[in-house]
């Protein structure tokens, strides 16, 4: 994924080349004139309330507008996203394909995600499975049982720096901070540089003010790293990519590894925070927060069905004409998916969470050749799953210190995470 912040970087993202200029006002197509926006507090604080509206008033695929009135097909069910992942060759991953780009403005929102750039998410076919094997094997070598270990020790020291006062904001202390720092490990950055990438990272991916400097800044330091490792290899992710049969360019290098680190860190410490909200506000869990570690799998999972950190991705474009959900969908058009909606289906679960205990079929790694790749949904797991435990292990009588209705999820049409997450526990000495 990319920010905002690439729009100034000379490798941004943007419109294919001899693309019309910019049209503001072009009418929209009678499927789209009165299509709902994809937008606003209501979308972001009860998604699921407007999943139903679309498919009772359109089904399975629904018209919908982007920023700036841009029109896209919001696919809900769970079998036409099954559908639209499984054929890449009828719904394709290059966004030159788009024939909207004469309605796109140099500085819409949504550039950073559907400007074409030499990263492995725009690639397709065998430059795709070559760019993504690579990545695959460079995660694949990780030791599970050392991650496991090392999300660990960073969770411990985290939990350090708040045990003592006896209140903490779960979202900045600590589910924010820790993916960042372990997945700096598992890069082989130096210790002096990780607490300036995690801060970098943050903010280019909030896309607020200093994004671009932040940004600029976390792919300076991927350039310095490759250099480094290409002078003194180890048992880290860049080295493994450079030695790679693949042969990856340098540019492919910066943006893969960016892509790697930044889906490692906000959809991860959205699961974990998510995970942490439903353990201390459902009544099912109140055992685990006593020192029990049994249903940290079962909520991990829940949440993935329920409030997947990844709800909505954009996108696929149509290849050629074809229908889908009972929609005509043209040759170029832009499907965007929500993964969220497809999880909560009631084609495909009609009662909810129920019966779905261990069923892994949700779509919150999507799926097919494009899906999150193997093993990182694991290695999320892994960090996950020790920063939990260690919180309950270390703090048992953890508690929500303000009413559940006051939790705020966060704005955003694409990730379901909160804004703070603030607890209050019988302070710990830390020796």
């Amino acid at each position: 994924m990319t920010t905002s912040s690439d729009l100034n970087d000379p490798n941004a993202p943007a419109p294919p080349e001899g693309c019309p200029a910019h049209a503001a006002g072009k009418p929209l197509d009678a499927s789209h004139v009165d299509a709902e926006r994809l937008s606003g507090p209501g979308l972001w604080q009860d998604p699921h309330r407007m999943y139903r509206k679309l498919r009772q008033e359109h089904g399975s695929v629904a018209p919908i507008l982007l920023d700036g009135d841009i029109p896209a097909w919001f696919v809900l069910g769970y079998r036409e996203v099954h559908h639209v992942t499984a054929n890449d060759q009828l719904f394709a991953r290059d966004s030159r394909r788009w024939h909207a780009w004469d309605r796109i403005a140099p500085d819409w929102p949504l550039m950073p995600f559907v400007g074409y750039q030499p990263s492995v998410m725009f690639t397709e076919g065998p430059e795709h499975r070559r760019r993504s094997g690579a990545i695959s094997d460079a995660l694949a070598a990780v030791d599970q049982f050392e991650l496991r270990a090392q999300a660990e020790r960073i969770a411990d020291h985290l939990v350090d720096e708040f045990a003592g006062v006896g209140e903490a904001e779960l979202m900045a202390d600590y589910a924010h901070r820790l993916p960042s720092l372990v997945v700096a490990g598992l890069f082989g950055l130096p210790e002096q540089e990780t607490p300036a990438l995690v801060q970098d990272l943050a903010g280019s991916l909030d896309g607020g003010d200093g994004a671009v400097e932040a940004y600029l800044r976390v792919r300076a330091t991927m350039a310095r790293l490759l250099e480094r490792k290409r002078e003194r290899p180890g048992a880290d992710v860049p080295s493994r990519l450079l030695a790679h049969p693949a042969g990856l360019a340098e540019e492919e290098l910066i943006q893969d590894m960016l892509v790697v680190m930044a889906a490692a860190q906000q959809p991860t410490a959205n699961w974990i925070g998510n995970t942490l909200r439903l353990m201390l506000t459902d009544d099912r869990f109140a055992l685990t927060l006593f020192g029990g570690r049994r249903s940290v799998g079962q909520a991990l999972n829940e949440v993935l069905w329920e409030d997947t950190p990844t709800q909505n991705f954009i996108g696929r474009w149509a290849v050629r004409a074809t229908v889908l959900g009972g929609q005509k969908i043209k040759a170029g058009d832009l499907l965007v998916l929500g993964l969220s909606a497809a999880n909560t289906d009631p084609q495909v679960r009609p009662d909810s969470y129920i019966g779905a205990a261990g069923n892994n079929a949700h779509m919150s790694f999507s799926h097919g050749e494009h899906r999150c790749p193997y093993p990182a949904p694991e290695l999320a797991e892994v960090i996950a799953r020790a920063a939990i435990e260690v919180l309950l292990d270390r703090l048992p009588d953890v508690n929500l210190s303000v009413p559940t209705r006051e939790l705020v999820w966060r704005d955003s049409v694409w990730m379901r995470g909160l804004e703070n997450l603030p607890v209050e526990f019988t302070p710990a000495y830390v020796g």
